[in-house]
């Protein structure tokens, strides 16, 4: 989860390592996992659900997401009449209810078939950030191996690297290591 976005988190379920594309995604169950980790459902809200179809579905909107963000960030308007049949499938309506504090809090109740409420609130997420992101925040990290998408909400929007602690570090080590060979450039 560097992404610090879910539209962005839903690109990096795919990555790439020493050239090699990673698939984080090789069933439904591992969709569930992360749409879990994301706070999006929950292992009560996923127990009749096809998980072929979810994995299905869920590679199928990860790729729809990735195909509108990229031409969003080139300037270009994509075709969104796919995004707006997961949009249009995710039906939840407005609720009002107390949480553990006892303070009024205002949720969502998911009342359409199982798949298209997991994946809807995703769907939503790539839709809200295709009309209210800044795309000069949308970036990818500039590791030359890596692949994975954030949105830079840092202070002075400077973010170069998925992760400081995994691409960062590598490129300084790289960077290190040819100036202590004697090598420029």
């Amino acid at each position: 989860m560097l992404g610090d976005h879910l539209a962005m988190d839903l690109l990096n379920t795919e990555a790439r390592n020493n050239g090699e594309v990673t698939e984080y995604w090789n069933s439904g169950n591992d969709v569930l996992r992360w749409l879990e980790r994301c706070g999006v459902a929950s292992a009560l809200t996923a127990r009749s659900v096809d998980l072929e179809e979810l994995l299905a579905q869920g590679i199928a909107l990860r790729t729809l997401a990735r195909r509108l963000i990229v031409q969003r960030k080139e300037g270009q308007t994509g075709d969104i009449n796919a995004l707006n049949k997961y949009l249009h499938a995710y039906l939840s309506a407005p609720h009002l209810e107390r949480n553990c504090g006892g303070n009024l809090v205002l949720t969502r109740t998911v009342h359409g078939e199982p798949i298209a409420s997991l994946l809807g609130p995703v769907a939503e997420a790539v839709a809200q950030l295709l009309v209210e992101g800044d795309f000069t925040l949308v970036k990818q990290c500039e590791h030359p191996d890596c692949i994975l998408w954030f949105y830079d909400r840092t202070k002075a929007h400077k973010r170069r690297w998925c992760s400081m602690a995994s691409c960062g570090n590598r490129h300084k080590a790289a960077q290190f290591r040819k100036r202590s060979s004697g090598k420029t450039g």
